[in-house]
């Protein structure tokens, strides 16, 4: 069957050879998949800037939608949609000026984290147990809460026993 060839941009795959690949490479179909790939990376004043350039496309005003999608030349973007990205574009530009605002809640939370770490490593290192409070905040901090309600998850994922792992005695396979 030979090599098969997998496009990230359009997720599809095809025989890979020298004229597939180049056909596909300079495809508009490609092309707009990658376009709308690397839109999802730009930043919002880019384009608040793009959209506010953009006429209001009318057929998406009169239906809802329009057939060229995101690569209709025309913008889609109602009057609270383009506040509600202006209102976005201030919020960061206040936290780029001033930093210490957003950032401190961050770093509490980090050393809070760290706080707990301490605490766990010198109670495992005095082999003393945790308490309930302890081992609440332990479990709370190293496995995401989501996982917790997921009934029979396999063991790879599964959070450690509060004791550690039982040192089972070396066997050799084979």
């Amino acid at each position: 069957m030979g090599k098969r060839y997998y496009c990230d941009y359009c997720d599809r795959f095809f025989q890979d050879n020298m004229h597939n690949r180049k056909k596909h490479l300079n495809g508009v179909q490609h092309h707009r998949a990658k376009k709308a790939w690397f839109d999802t990376f730009r930043d919002a004043a880019t384009i608040f800037i793009e959209e506010q350039a953009k006429k209001p496309c009318r057929k998406f005003i009169q239906t809802g939608q329009c057939v060229f999608g995101s690569n209709c030349r025309f913008s889609h973007m109602t009057k609270k949609d383009m506040d509600l990205l202006r209102q976005h574009i201030e919020a960061e530009k206040q936290q780029r000026e001033d930093p210490k605002a957003g950032s401190v809640s961050a770093e509490r939370c980090v050393e809070d984290w760290l706080a707990r770490r301490e605490k766990r490593k010198a109670a495992m290192n005095s082999g003393r147990v945790l308490k309930e409070e302890d081992e609440d905040t332990a479990t709370g901090s190293d496995v995401p809460p989501h996982f917790l309600s997921i009934q029979d998850l396999p063991a790879s994922l599964l959070p450690p026993p509060s004791g550690g792992w039982k040192n089972l005695p070396h066997t050799e396979w084979g």
